[in-house]
């Protein structure tokens, strides 16, 4: 199966820049697996497709400020560095992205702000590298004051104040996303209270979002996808919601990788294509997500590849937006 056959054509225009000032007033495009057939509906609607039995779960990872903006020591060029997962124990060390990649060499020391320095420490296969972040105070404090928040590259501005908020989801707890859960983007707590009112059970899981949810896919052969992998955590109490239930809802593709995942909690680099079993997801809630990346491929594999492209085509023609800040679909 090839890479190529994941792929529709978007018009850029179509991709949202900017939140729309209410959460819940998105478009949502419900793809009935079934039936083969999908309408148009609102994200308002939501709590309408749920019902006593089903078991509604969020991914209550928290964004932090995790783009930084610097320069070298002795030169004046900026430089980027984007934070994209842990990896030492006391929390300094970490792997990044680094603009320009090609000057930043082993031992290059960056200057962010009179608060926080960075050390390139060494490089990583697909040129991430490792960086040693010497914060003056507690690090996610100073990062808080010194940081931007991570919008995506296909959003073409930088982030303001208001992204600080937009950019989070209303449930968001656990601290340690490089990037949003952006399906869960349009809930608001009236419209978690309504699909309580409904009858559904919400459960909680964490997954930390990083290369292994938005990097590019490096290969054209998908059974040879091999994804980074994140920090999850599946707590019993969601588990045994799960298993209480007569379908479980899963809140965006991150929801999804979490409660499919085995064991329950650490790592995972888990990576859902078409033939895969779920064994929990029954619905799905997703934003649209790029051409080729894996998050559509696992899109179509819950909803089947040629009915889940169709619909996508059909949500081109029909004007919604795309990506982070944009319209979802409800696939049942």
């Amino acid at each position: 199966m090839l890479l190529s056959e994941f792929d529709y054509h978007l018009p850029e225009e179509q991709i949202a820049q900017v939140p729309l000032a209410d959460r819940a007033a998105s478009r949502m495009l419900v793809v009935d697996r079934k039936a083969g057939l999908w309408q148009d509906r609102t994200f308002r609607e939501v709590p309408s497709f749920l019902g006593p039995g089903d078991c509604l779960v969020l991914n209550d990872s928290r964004v932090f400020p995790s783009r930084l903006y610097g320069r070298r020591e002795g030169h004046t060029g900026r430089v980027e560095v984007f934070l994209t997962q842990q990896v030492s124990p006391d929390g300094l060390c970490w792997t990044a992205l680094v603009r320009p990649g090609r000057k930043m060499r082993s031992g290059e020391h960056i200057v962010i702000s009179d608060e926080l320095a960075v050390e390139i420490l060494g490089r990583g296969e697909f040129g991430e590298r490792t960086v040693k972040l010497s914060p003056k105070g507690e690090l996610f404090e100073v990062l808080e004051r010194v940081g931007h928040v991570p919008l995506p590259p296909y959003i073409r501005r930088p982030d303001n104040a208001v992204d600080r908020e937009r950019y989070q989801t209303v449930f968001a707890r656990e601290r340690g996303s490089v990037a949003a859960p952006t399906a869960g983007l349009h809930f608001t707590p009236e419209t978690l209270d309504a699909c309580r009112a409904a009858g559904a059970s919400i459960a909680r899981v964490t997954l930390h979002v990083g290369l292994g949810t938005f990097q590019p896919l490096h290969t054209e052969v998908i059974e040879e996808v091999k994804l980074h992998s994140e920090c999850f955590v599946v707590p019993q109490g969601a588990t045994r919601a799960m298993d209480a239930a007569s379908r479980v809802v899963a809140v965006g593709t991150t929801s999804v990788r979490a409660i499919e995942s085995d064991p329950v909690h650490g790592e995972t680099d888990l990576f859902i294509s078409p033939g895969f079993h779920f064994r929990r997801t029954g619905a799905m809630l997703t934003n649209f997500h790029l051409p080729k990346s894996s998050l559509l491929v696992l899109v179509c594999a819950f909803a089947g590849r040629d009915l889940a492209l169709a619909a996508y085509r059909y949500a081109v023609e029909s004007g919604y937006r795309f990506f982070s800040y944009g319209d979802c679909m409800l696939i049942v």
